[in-house]
């Protein structure tokens, strides 16, 4: 193993005031992370420019927080979630559906003010 590899990541301490995982997020999660070997892995939640709306959520599984970042404990699952996107992120809920055509993960965030009506982006 590199060095680079065993370095500690310097990261915060968030709570579900910032993102809440409710329960089929969380054992949707918890599936893919074991089915990827990464048990201990968590979810990268990060707001880009994009989407109808200007912003949009990509997330991302990985094995941890990197510098920086705010790891959140929420339903069983680990969260991650960098500074800036923090921002817009603060007080969501992530969820997830099987539903065919609307199915996924879903962020309900009340900092959205405009939401498209695919549902994939939103303005703050």
């Amino acid at each position: 193993m590199s060095a680079a590899a065993t370095k500690t990541a310097n990261f915060r301490i968030g709570n579900e005031s910032l993102i809440k995982v409710l329960g089929g997020a969380s054992e949707k999660l918890s599936g893919l992370l074991r089915k990827q070997g990464r048990p201990d892995g968590a979810l990268r939640v990060a707001v880009v420019g994009g989407g109808c709306s200007g912003l949009q959520y990509k997330m991302d599984l990985v094995d941890g927080p990197a510098d920086r970042d705010i790891l959140v404990e929420s339903n069983s699952v680990k969260v991650v979630i960098d500074p800036k996107s923090a921002l817009f992120v603060t007080g969501s809920e992530l969820d997830y559906s099987d539903d065919l055509q609307s199915g996924g993960f879903k962020v309900t965030n009340p900092n959205a003010i405009v939401t498209c009506s695919c549902g994939e982006s939103f303005a703050a």
